[in-house]
């Protein structure tokens, strides 16, 4: 319950944990959702983020919170209502809409090109895949050339950006994911909810990839994120994984 504080404690509290993403639970002030949730980077708010989403919806399931419908927990966020199914084992957020997409700007991908140090002529396609963070992401050939990138962020301190690679068929995951949001005062995120939600919404829906995929993410950072993709019959593009509790305590604020 985070009604006692203001938006600058809730800032503050994000620059201190220094995390992606720190959230703050609410009561709902729409009768379909269960809580309502804020979401903050150590740079600012944002409207709505995938990773948080299924983060939020774990911790308030622990916490004893009983959603309106047994099957699917609605989050009430800036972005709108968010549904977070659950089964197998893992939490599912449904992808929002997409509120900008379409190739970049020649000159936007020539900046991109240049902090990443690669050839334009690496990029098989580019894309504004943005539900409220700003996104936009480059696909590579390979999820080798997305592993290899030392980004110069210097370059494009106001880009919230991503790039993703291939990985050999028959390998584990079918793509590794980067995402970095200098804008916001993230270098590069662990794992990306709502960049993977938007992509999936880009790639299956031209056709190339398949309707259920997984992504690896976080890996030049020592993590382990493992993404599950898929889409239903009727377009909607579900985002998934694992969600763990690893730390519980107190905070004097």
């Amino acid at each position: 319950d985070g009604s006692g504080l203001n938006t600058d404690d809730m800032q503050r509290v994000a620059r201190w944990t220094n995390l992606s993403e720190t959230t703050f639970l609410l009561p709902p002030t729409n009768p379909q959702a269960d809580y309502r949730v804020r979401i903050f980077t150590p740079g600012g708010e944002l409207p709505f983020a995938g990773h948080p989403t299924l983060g939020s919806a774990h911790a308030w399931l622990e916490a004893g919170g009983t959603p309106l419908s047994a099957d699917c927990v609605v989050q009430e966020c800036t972005a709108g209502l968010i549904n977070v199914r659950r089964g197998s084992g893992i939490l599912s957020f449904a992808a929002p809409a997409t509120q900008r997409t379409g190739d970049l700007e020649s000159d936007y991908l020539a900046q991109i090109v240049t902090a990443f140090g690669i050839r334009e002529d690496q990029v098989l396609s580019h894309q504004w895949v943005d539900n409220g963070p700003g996104w936009a992401v480059i696909r590579l050939r390979t999820a080798q050339e997305v592993l290899d990138l030392e980004p110069d962020l210097s370059q494009i301190p106001t880009a919230m950006i991503g790039a993703i690679g291939a990985y050999p068929e028959g390998s584990e995951h079918a793509y590794e994911m980067r995402t970095f949001a200098p804008a916001v005062g993230i270098v590069e995120d662990p794992v990306c909810g709502s960049m993977n939600a938007s992509v999936g919404q880009w790639l299956i829906g031209t056709g190339a990839v398949p309707s259920t995929y997984r992504v690896s993410q976080g890996s030049r950072l020592g993590r382990a994120g493992d993404i599950t993709i898929t889409a239903d019959d009727d377009g909607t593009v579900w985002v998934g994984g694992a969600t763990t509790t690893c730390f519980r305590g107190t905070a004097k604020i």
